[in-house]
C-alpha cells in the first residue's frame, strides 16, 4: 500500500499530487489536517515535522521530500509519460 500523508493546501503536497495524475500511482491519502491522529501517527512513522511523506508498505520504503516522492514513484508505479512539476521547495511543516 502506498499512503502519502499529505496537507490538502500544502504546495509540496499538491505538487505530489499533480505528478500523480500522470504517473497513476495507487496512492491512499492520508490528510493530516482532516484526522489530528494522523499527525502523531506520521511522527511516530517519519519522525520529521513535514509532510509530504510517502509510505510503501510493500517495499519497506518510506521517504520525505516531494521531488524524492515523485521521482520515486514514476520510477517504480509510472507507465514512462513524462512527469513534469513546477518549483516550490520540497516540504511542509505539519504545524
Amino acid at each position: 500500500m502506498l499512503n502519502l500523508y499529505i496537507k490538502t493546501y500544502c504546495p509540496y503536497s499538491i505538487r505530489v499530487l499533480e505528478a500523480n495524475e500522470v504517473i497513476k500511482a495507487p496512492l491512499n491519502l492520508l490528510d493530516i489536517t482532516i484526522n489530528p491522529d494522523l499527525k502523531t501517527e506520521l511522527l511516530a512513522k517519519g519522525g520529521d515535522t513535514q509532510v509530504p511523506f510517502l509510505e510503501d508498505t510493500e517495499r519497506g520504503v518510506s521517504m520525505y521530500e516531494s521531488i524524492d516522492i515523485i521521482d520515486y514513484l514514476d520510477e517504480h508505479y509510472g507507465s514512462g509519460a513524462e512527469v513534469t512539476v513546477k518549483y516550490v521547495g520540497n516540504v511542509c511543516p505539519i504545524d
